[in-house]
């Protein structure tokens, strides 16, 4: 057999990956209207179940929002950002 097909195939994990756990903006917005929260942070989200307490938090876009909000997150795409300061809001990066 050729070495090509005797050699086994192994994969490439890159142990220096960052894993973020991603929530997008109608998230946000349905947990706003139904929580009445105005302030979103890590520990809003593990208290309504979205989270656990050691997730890194991306937001992400999709999605509408309508109220004003102050998020308090690991990151932000551009497009969730904009949403958020659209409507009066801060989007704010802890590390």
């Amino acid at each position: 057999m050729p070495l090509q097909r005797r050699v086994p195939k192994f994969g490439f994990k890159n142990i220096n990956r960052v894993e973020y756990r991603g929530i997008n903006l109608d998230v946000l917005q349905r947990l706003s209207e139904t929580k009445g929260l105005t302030v979103i942070d890590n520990a809003a989200l593990v208290a309504n179940g979205l989270a656990s307490k050691n997730d890194l938090i991306k937001i992400m876009g999709r999605g509408e929002l309508t109220a004003k909000l102050e998020v308090t997150a690991n990151g932000f795409t551009k497009t969730a950002k904009a949403a958020i300061e659209a409507k009066g809001g801060n989007a704010t990066i802890v590390k």
